[in-house]
């Protein structure tokens, strides 16, 4: 029995199944999808496309909401500038910022869940802080700053006090927040690539 190539593209570039997947629905060998696919020259996903797929298999677990009003594209170009500004751009896996300033964070929160339609629930948090202060206070102050429960925090990041005063470091410490999703951070990257064009 043959595959066809309507049916092989229609499962594996529009459902989205594996070849494992596909040979398990069609009652076939792994190999046998396997040779069909270089059969008809349908192109193989590469391994971290793979991943991804296998780690959401509902879809992405954001939707992209282009902005139409003056204020969604101002929300827009804020997010974009804060992300150029203090975003992570390193680890490929997760969609961040850190900094000490609330309304710089709740920013980028109202940022993720209007445009780009990451729910509260999906995101993480990690608070950076020295360790002459009282972590319960700091932990309090932030999960009451950005409406995230303390399962969506990670361990802290406690670091050695050098003394000094107030002025010079915050008592509340700084904070990361995001989400992980390597699509969503290429996507993001995008997005300020074309920003910084002149």
């Amino acid at each position: 029995m043959s595959l066809s190539k309507e049916l092989l593209e229609e499962l594996y570039n529009e459902q989205r199944l594996s070849m494992a997947e596909i040979a398990e629905r069609l009652s076939c060998s792994p190999n046998k999808v396997a040779y069909w696919m270089i059969k008809h020259d349908i192109p193989r996903r590469d391994v971290s496309e793979a991943i991804y797929l296998w780690q959401n298999p509902d879809g992405d677990p954001f939707e992209i909401h282009l902005p139409e009003s003056d204020d969604e594209r101002e929300l827009f170009h804020l997010g974009i500038g804060l992300y150029i500004g203090e975003g992570g751009k390193k680890k490929e896996q997760e969609v961040s910022i850190s900094n000490t300033d609330p309304r710089v964070i709740r920013a980028f929160i109202q940022f993720l869940s209007e445009i780009c339609s990451v729910g509260l629930e999906d995101l993480f948090a990690e608070i950076n802080v020295y360790d002459d202060v009282d972590l319960e206070s700091v932990q309090r102050y932030w999960e009451a700053e950005t409406g995230l429960s303390r399962s969506q925090f990670h361990k802290p990041m406690v670091r050695a006090s050098r003394g000094g005063i107030y002025t010079a470091k915050s008592k509340v410490g700084t904070i990361k927040v995001g989400v992980y999703n390597t699509k969503l951070h290429s996507i993001i990257i995008d997005w300020c690539n074309e920003a910084l064009k002149y």
